[in-house]
């Protein structure tokens, strides 16, 4: 079987009715299905829309199998519909829909599957594809709120940079040319300017090669455990921007905790699969540690208050449910605020980054013009 660790492997064994003696990992090449996937990658909207479906063809009476023959014959994606087909062949051998999905982690996750083994228990399982529809789709908007909030700044930035380059590199090189002819004293700022670009045309390549060089160690940092989890630290302290991930971090958090808890699972079972299905490997750490004081019969509140990256909105919260035995709606209260939230702010950032940007590129060339017109005027007085 494939999983990313042990813990997890042990979790999918578990679901699918096996009881584990023995777990080692097997060496060897990648699995083809991750380069299916690469080559033609199953869209999470396509995932989104399968649940819905799937959901309304439990309500309208259609038995499991029958409902996912009637989706895999309408399955665009080749991958997504030979994965169906896998997943039609082991309903139809006994397994349970959730083990099924178990056994293809890279398109549903364990979350998902979790709470679907939930509603087979209980026989709600069309209320629990719609739960689940309606968080994956919470997480898509989510995340394309922040592609938009990042895709103009970096493209105004680029082409920021194109200009001034172009500038620097063509433009002034023009006038210097003028100068040295004419032999006169130029102003600081013309002079800082020409050596700027004289310095770009003569060692641009080694410039180049430098950032290029940074940009590699950065990167290979960022793969190391302790790079990633320092960058998702910083991440969440970033201007404005950190603000918007914090919130939809803590937005996804409480919408997974809402849906499974509300499915009927306990918290010990809970915090694991949050864990597994945080990105943000800061806020995995702190989640691990109030796992462990739960265990110790403190609660989720209580060790949730001694980690600032949990805010006082969402401990109190937590506390009330906890009090009153309706940690689910709490929960689900709290993400539906932290998300309008991050949604007023990546508005706001998306209104202001485009003055700044343009005001910005508009001082830089302010400030050539102003070189090369302090230079003319220069170079008149000191001819006449």
């Amino acid at each position: 079987m494939e999983a990313h660790t042990e813990e997890q492997a042990a979790n999918l064994l578990s679901v699918a009715g096996y009881q584990l003696i023995n777990l080692r990992e097997l060496a060897g090449s990648p699995y083809m299905d991750k380069w299916l996937l690469k080559l033609s990658p199953i869209k999470l909207t396509d995932i989104i829309l399968f649940y819905k479906q799937m959901a309304l063809l439990a309500e309208s009476g259609l038995n499991i199998v029958t409902a996912l023959e009637l989706l895999e014959n309408q399955a665009g994606n080749r991958i997504f519909k030979r994965v169906l087909g896998e997943i039609i062949a082991d309903v139809r051998s006994g397994s349970q829909l959730s083990a099924a999905l178990y056994k293809h982690p890279q398109i549903f996750s364990t979350i998902h599957c979790q709470s679907l083994k939930v509603g087979e228990q209980t026989g709600g399982l069309e209320v629990v594809f719609r739960q689940i529809a309606a968080h994956a789709e919470k997480q898509v908007n989510s995340k394309k709120g922040i592609k938009n909030a990042m895709t103009y700044p970096i493209i105004a930035a680029v082409v920021a940079l194109v200009v001034i380059t172009i500038m620097v590199i063509f433009v002034l090189p023009a006038f210097k040319n003028l100068y040295v002819s004419l032999g006169v004293k130029l102003p600081a700022l013309t002079s800082l300017m020409l050596n700027l670009g004289d310095m770009l045309r003569s060692d641009g390549l080694v410039i180049l090669g430098v950032l290029a060089a940074a940009g590699a160690v950065g990167f290979f940092y960022l793969k190391t455990p302790n790079g990633r989890f320092n960058w998702d630290k910083l991440s969440l302290k970033f201007p404005i921007v950190g603000r918007i991930n914090h919130l939809n971090e803590l937005a996804r958090i409480s919408q997974t905790i809402s849906i499974l808890y509300k499915s009927g699972l306990p918290m010990t079972e809970i915090l694991p699969l949050v864990i597994d299905g945080t990105s943000n490997k800061f806020v995995a750490k702190a989640l691990n540690s109030i796992r462990d004081d739960m265990l110790g019969g403190e609660g989720l509140s209580h060790p949730m208050a001694r980690h600032p990256v949990f805010l006082p909105m969402l401990v109190q919260m937590v506390r009330v449910g906890e009090e009153t035995g309706n940690l689910d709606n709490t929960l689900m209260a709290v993400a539906q605020n932290y998300e309008a939230e991050a949604d007023d702010k990546t508005r706001a950032f998306m209104a202001m980054i485009q003055p700044v940007m343009t005001i910005l590129i508009g001082l830089f060339v302010g400030l050539m013009a102003l070189s090369l017109i302090s230079a003319m005027y220069s170079i008149y007085g000191q001819m006449g």
